[in-house]
């Protein structure tokens, strides 16, 4: 199967140029992805990697990652955090139709991630609520990435809460 996702990492050196690594991650097995290096210090990589599960995708690309980049720093995988806007272009919708949907549904919509003025989610419990409470029809692929992405950023976030303390 395909799956679809981005991994952002932070370069060990600060000062590097991203754009320096991308013939490493070609020869390391990234040749499934799209790199993106337009900020100094920072790379992403845009996969569409075929494998036997979103876990095994994510899993195998961030170790071809960090074979391709030394101190390389897993920053962030996405699917995962989303807005109504994002949600609203999940379901081909306008973001005032999730308003709607969210009000009517009252605290049973899931709760945000981050609240204020903007609101987030995490893309994997907005995706099991639209299939549970509203009976929408949700790619396969989609739900099992961002349940993966989810995991991958509560890890990470763990990871630096230990590091702190």
């Amino acid at each position: 199967m395909e799956y679809n996702f981005t991994l952002k990492f932070a370069l060990g050196d600060p000062g590097a140029d991203p754009e320096s690594f991308v013939d490493a991650l070609v020869e390391q097995g990234c040749d499934d992805a799209l790199v993106g290096i337009g900020k100094r210090g920072r790379i992403a990589l845009d996969f569409s990697r075929v494998a036997g599960s979103a876990e095994e995708a994510v899993a195998s690309a961030i170790a071809d990652v960090k074979r391709a980049i030394p101190g390389v720093r897993f920053v962030e995988a996405t699917p995962d955090f989303v807005g109504v806007t994002d949600i609203a272009k999940i379901l081909g919708c306008t973001r005032q139709n999730v308003t709607k949907m969210m009000a009517s549904s009252g605290s049973r919509f899931p709760d945000p991630v981050h609240e204020g003025s903007w609101a987030i989610w995490h893309l994997e419990t907005v995706l099991r609520w639209l299939i549970e409470s509203q009976e929408r029809d949700i790619d396969a692929r989609l739900l099992e990435i961002s349940r993966v992405n989810m995991r991958c950023n509560r890890m990470r976030d763990e990871l630096r809460v230990e590091t702190v303390g």
